[in-house]
């Protein structure tokens, strides 16, 4: 007699996933499914989803790693288990953050002793790591207006209408006035004279940002610094600097070392950089440094012991991975000063290719500087017929995702597109993507004008001819552009909309 069995609806024994029911059958969005489903299945499927993904070596758009060594991957892979915070436990990785901390602030300049520890923590990011900078300042402030009998409820920081989202979130969240200097065209970074003429009493800090999200271009610390000391000394204030170096506090050390931008001037405290930027590792690491323990008010650090000895914290996370942390130190080990130089100098040569490969198309203005972090921000000289956003929209046909956007207040009629220069980003790409711009300049110059077509079918919804339309209002060029700016953001938020993307 031959024995048979019926395997059940939960059977989790699967001789070819795509010759299994699971294939076939929907994935749980929104609820749980109530049986289990083979592992090589669940696999296989949520790989082939994820394919729909970009490629993250050409996202263009990020500043955030996207290579490491293998070595380097096997060591993440090994501690991925690893609570950071369970410092008792895992008192190896614990000490190499402190290693990191203090070969950072060596890097930055900070005024320590031979035997001194540096003061600093690592993060999740730098949106993190200022957040905490933040609330030092803050904390410090109110200490000094306390003791002085004075109100409280007011702290503002000010900055430039450049900074990243990171800063209003700050100000959201613990209720500080962000007090913006609005950029101009032709100008993209905080004036130093406008942004100290803005602070006042309540001013618990200047942010000044070392490498602008925009155009990459480096803030003036040291002319804000040498224009707050002055200020300083007739209002008697103290007012800080914080600055802001999530992209360009791993590249100027090493391109630029002459640049005072850091704990070599006197009123900056605190520095943030982003170790998962061009400090080389992938996601999920910041640094945030500051220059004594006395700009680190003691109220905020929390002492546990209930994981171990005692445990003195400074962070809005509390469990996060190890990871990141232990590949922040083989990087800094493995690259040495000699190594980051030589990353960072071709970042900024394949910049420059790229950059003179856009500018003999003669059809872009560039807007990024050659000093500052290596990328190359550009827009059409000419946008009447088709837009930046076109461009970012058809570069993706080649796998390219090149960031098209318009500037903050009160540049915003100012739109651009953006490339990062990464580790991973090679002289041949660069070529490659001057290669595919030119082919989607020469398909859009064969194809009618969005605003036009639009227009068009807006004046036959009226039943007015185009030509009568197009007499009855002419446009500025800076209308035309905003029109053309509008009708673009509406396309891009349809499309995301109908992908379910959540920004």
């Amino acid at each position: 007699m031959v024995l048979s069995k019926i395997a059940s609806e939960s059977d989790v024994f699967v001789h070819s996933t795509f010759a299994s029911r699971y294939v076939r059958t929907s994935l749980p969005r929104f609820k749980m499914a109530e049986n289990s489903i083979p592992k090589e299945a669940a696999y296989q499927i949520i790989n082939d989803e994820l394919m729909l993904d970009g490629n993250p070596r050409l996202n263009l758009a990020s500043f955030v790693t996207t290579w490491m060594e293998p070595e380097c991957d096997k060591l993440m892979m090994a501690s991925i288990n690893k609570n950071y915070v369970d410092m008792d436990e895992y008192p190896v990785t614990t000490e190499l953050q402190n290693r990191c901390v203090n070969i950072i602030a060596h890097l930055f300049n900070a005024p320590l002793e031979e035997s001194e520890s540096a003061v600093g923590v690592g993060t999740v990011g730098s949106s993190e790591a200022i957040m905490l900078a933040g609330l030092a300042f803050k904390r410090k402030w109110q200490n000094k207006r306390r003791a002085e009998g004075k109100p409280i409820d007011n702290p503002n920081i000010v900055t430039g209408a450049n900074v990243q989202v990171c800063w209003e979130k700050f100000a959201r969240y613990f209720e500080v006035e962000l007090k913006e200097v609005k950029l101009k065209e032709g100008y993209y970074v905080m004036d130093p004279e406008k942004a100290v003429e803005m602070v006042d009493e309540n001013t618990i800090c200047v942010a000044a940002i070392l490498g602008s999200t925009l155009n990459g271009e480096f803030e003036d610390v040291k002319r804000v610094n040498d224009l707050l000391v002055e200020k300083n000394k007739e209002t008697g204030w103290d007012t800080p600097i914080h600055v802001d170096a999530a992209s360009g506090g791993f590249i100027a050390p090493f391109l630029y070392p002459e640049l005072e931008w850091d704990f070599r001037l006197p009123l900056v405290k605190s520095i943030n950089v982003s170790g998962h930027k061009y400090g080389l590792v992938y996601a999920g690491i910041g640094w945030v440094i500051w220059r004594n323990k006395e700009d680190l008010p003691e109220e905020l650090i929390f002492h546990i012991n209930y994981l171990g000895a005692d445990q003195p914290t400074f962070t809005l996370n509390f469990s996060k991975g190890s990871s990141q942390v232990i590949a922040q130190y083989y990087q800094l080990i493995r690259l040495g000063f000699e190594g980051y130089r030589n990353v960072m100098e071709n970042c900024r040569e394949n910049m420059i290719v790229l950059k003179e490969g856009l500018e003999k198309t003669e059809r872009f203005n560039i807007v990024s500087k050659d000093e500052g972090v290596p990328l190359v921000a550009f827009s059409l000289r000419d946008n009447h017929r088709h837009d930046e956003f076109e461009i970012s929209d058809l570069l993706r046909r080649f796998g390219w995702i090149v960031p098209a956007y318009t500037m903050p207040p009160d540049a915003q009629h100012v739109t651009v597109l953006r490339v990062v220069i990464r580790e991973d980003f090679s002289r041949t790409l660069a070529e490659r993507l001057v290669n595919d711009i030119q082919k989607v300049l020469h398909e859009l110059d064969t194809l009618p004008s969005k605003l036009s077509s639009n227009v068009k079918a807006a004046d036959e919804k009226d039943g007015q001819p185009a030509e009568t339309r197009a007499l009855e209002s002419k446009k500025s060029d800076l209308e035309k552009t905003r029109e053309i700016t509008t009708i673009w953001r509406k396309f891009v938020t349809a499309r995301k909309q109908k992908m379910n993307v959540v920004c």
